[in-house]
């Protein structure tokens, strides 16, 4: 099977996400993160806009009655940028985790652009 995105991690909010998780939540990330990686088209049960947001994506997943939630963005058509990730538990998204994740995209964006900030 051929990859058609590149999947990346940026800072280190998702490792320390994946890392406080069960194996079994682990697995399943892993599986939605492959999904992402090797097919052309995502099912939206697994990868959804969040409406709202500029490129602001959410990978969706759930384990018995638990909800899990990361948040993404794509670079360049082809390479996938994680964000935060939190297990869900209300029914609308928490603004915070929202807001984080717009200011890890606006970030790597300028780290990206590079020294025009003046960074």
């Amino acid at each position: 099977m051929e990859r058609v995105r590149t999947i990346v991690a940026y800072k280190n909010c998702f490792e320390e996400f994946l890392a406080s998780q069960p194996e079994k939540v682990q697995n399943k990330i892993y599986k939605i993160l492959e999904v992402v990686e090797f097919q052309q088209q995502i099912p939206t049960r697994y990868l959804k806009h969040l409406e709202g947001t500029d490129g602001l994506y959410e990978t969706r997943f759930s384990l018995g009655s638990n909800i899990w939630r990361v948040f993404c963005f794509f670079d360049e058509g082809r390479l996938t940028i994680l964000l935060n990730g939190f297990q869900k538990k209300t029914q609308k998204t928490p603004k915070n985790e929202i807001d984080l994740a717009l200011k890890l995209k606006k970030e790597y964006f300028e780290e990206k652009g590079g020294l025009k900030h003046g960074k």
